[in-house]
C-alpha cells in the first residue's frame, strides 16, 4: 500500500524541487511567495549563526549576553511589527506573504550586517559590546 502511496506522490516531489529552484524566473504569486520565504530562511539561519557566535563570546560577560538577549528580542518585536504594518496595505491578499516575507529578510540582512560588525571589533575598542577573540 504505501510503495504505492510513494510512487504516487513521486512527481509532486520532483515538482515541488523544481518548482521552488527557479525563483530567478518566478511570475506567478505562490512561486513568489515561496521564494521569499526561502530568502527569509536563509536569512534567519545566517543571523541565528552570528548570535550563537556572539552569545560564545560572551560566555564570560552574563550581564552583556543578559544586554543581548534583550536587545535581540526587541529587535524580533520591531521587526515583526514593522513588517505587519509594512504589508498592511495587502493584508489579506495574495500578495501579502510576499511583502511581509521581503520585508522580514531585509530588516533581517541589516541585523546580519550589526552582528558582523560585533564580531569585527578590534582590541581595545571602547565603543564596541563584543569582545575580540
Amino acid at each position: 500500500m504505501y510503495p504505492r502511496l510513494f510512487l504516487a506522490l513521486t512527481p509532486l516531489l520532483f515538482t515541488t524541487v523544481a518548482y521552488a529552484a527557479d525563483c530567478g524566473n518566478a511570475t506567478d504569486q505562490a512561486t513568489m511567495n515561496q521564494c521569499a520565504a526561502q530568502q527569509n530562511k536563509a536569512a534567519d539561519k545566517e543571523l541565528n549563526a552570528l548570535y550563537q557566535q556572539i552569545t560564545a563570546r560572551l560566555k564570560g560577560s552574563p550581564d552583556n549576553k543578559k544586554l543581548l538577549v534583550g536587545a535581540q528580542r526587541a529587535w524580533i518585536g520591531f521587526r515583526d511589527a514593522e513588517c505587519r504594518f509594512s504589508a498592511s496595505a495587502v493584508e489579506g491578499g495574495s500578495a501579502y506573504p510576499l511583502i511581509y516575507s521581503s520585508c522580514i529578510t531585509e530588516l533581517t540582512k541589516a541585523r546580519v550586517e550589526t552582528f558582523k560588525q560585533y564580531l569585527k571589533c578590534q582590541e581595545g575598542d571602547l565603543s564596541c559590546p563584543v569582545p575580540s577573540q
